[in-house]
């Protein structure tokens, strides 16, 4: 359920103005990290973007599922077996990605680790996968079966071949944390944007906002609108870079994880507010439920707003966020 990078920046110049503006690519997490970062002069920036990577390298050594001596995989490794004691850090994480699945019900699953990959979106298919295979690929995942022990810190998989996996909130959750971080050094403006999972603070060297552009997925290459930001968090979900289409219709990468299935009815998400993290958990979670549900869901929590794009191009917004004045 990764989420498709969907947001453009757009930086006013810079040079004239008293303080710096720097800006870092790097690869991190499985994915793109873009660290902008602004300071009194280039070597402050640089050494606080320097910072940032650390702290987010920190934390994919301890929450990524693809490397083996993770707590992650740890207590992935040992699921059916015996419980594993995990950092206060590591199972508050836990402890809110499952939370969000009972909210969603399993439209967001921590657990959607251990889906076996048939579906495939990198040309390879050649065909839709079987109901059993389908069926099959589901048989380990379910949030229900996680068990916490908050007094000793430990995490259970009751179930012999279940994963969990912040695949889905782990970059919301480093940008939220750099955020904090850089605020506490007194860098007072910035962005991190961990593929497509964005926190912005303060304002550009110029005393202008950020300004985020969202794509259009019906036209790839245009701007659907364009957003000024001060202060919070963006993220969207997509379902039209990467997909498979049979028998004309078109399926995405962003699976329901209770029934193996790609979600369908919605081509992108937007969510704004105050964590990135879970702003990536509400766009995930509103993709696979849909447009009447995900709106429900997003209205119970008035400091997010969303704007939704559907397959067929109309456009809906939670009733907090007027998107006319920002459309291209």
């Amino acid at each position: 359920m990764k989420n498709c990078l969907t947001l453009i920046l757009i930086l006013h110049s810079f040079i004239s103005y008293s303080q710096t503006l720097r800006k870092r690519t790097t690869l991190l997490m499985g994915g793109r990290f873009e660290i902008t970062l602004v300071a009194k002069d280039s070597l402050t920036a640089e050494i606080n973007i320097d910072t940032v990577i650390h702290e987010i390298t920190r934390i994919e050594n301890l929450i990524s599922d693809w490397k083996p001596t993770s707590q992650i995989s740890q207590v992935n490794a040992n699921a059916g077996i015996m419980p594993v004691k995990v950092d206060k850090e590591v199972f508050e994480l836990t402890e809110r990605a499952l939370a969000l699945s009972r909210l969603t019900n399993g439209a967001f699953d921590i657990s959607f680790a251990a889906m076996d990959g048939i579906w495939k979106f990198d040309g390879s298919m050649t065909a839709m996968p079987t109901p059993e295979e389908i069926k099959k690929s589901v048989e380990k995942v379910g949030y229900q079966n996680i068990i916490l022990d908050k007094e000793r810190s430990t995490v259970f998989l009751k179930v012999a071949g279940m994963k969990i996996g912040f695949g889905a909130l782990g970059e919301g959750y480093a940008a939220d944390r750099c955020r904090d971080m850089m605020l506490a050094r007194g860098i007072n403006a910035g962005i991190v944007n961990g593929t497509g999972d964005m926190n912005t603070w303060g304002k550009q060297p110029d005393g202008s906002d950020w300004v985020i552009g969202i794509n259009d997925p019906m036209h790839r290459d245009e701007i659907f609108a364009v957003i000024p930001l001060s202060q919070g968090a963006v993220v969207t979900s997509g379902n039209y870079e990467k997909f498979v289409v049979f028998n004309g219709r078109r399926y995405s990468h962003i699976i329901n994880p209770a029934t193996g299935y790609p979600a369908t009815g919605l081509s992108s998400v937007t969510v704004f507010g105050p964590s990135a993290e879970k702003a990536n958990g509400f766009s995930t979670s509103i993709m696979v439920l849909g447009k009447n549900a995900g709106l429900e869901l997003i209205e119970r929590f008035p400091e997010f707003k969303c704007v939704m794009i559907a397959d067929d191009g109309k456009v809906f917004t939670s009733k907090n966020f007027d998107i006319s004045k920002y459309k291209q």
